[in-house]
């Protein structure tokens, strides 16, 4: 029996910014903001004078049950 793919319910995301590894995450379920919760694990870090990105954003999202 052959198994078909299934897209994954919840993913770990990082970005530049909170806000990229959101977009980021939503591609990735190929889903929509309203279709998700979104758990902040961590938020970027200013670097050294201020640099953005020293350390990446990181959230989790999971798929909401329908």
């Amino acid at each position: 029996m052959k198994r078909e793919a299934q897209t994954p319910r919840s993913v770990e995301v990082e970005g530049r910014t909170v806000q990229a590894a959101i977009a980021k995450g939503l591609a990735t379920l190929g889903t929509t903001r309203s279709q998700v919760t979104i758990r902040v694990l961590a938020e970027e870090t200013q670097g050294l004078f201020g640099m953005r990105g020293a350390k990446p954003a990181k959230v989790r999202m999971t798929l909401k049950k329908a």
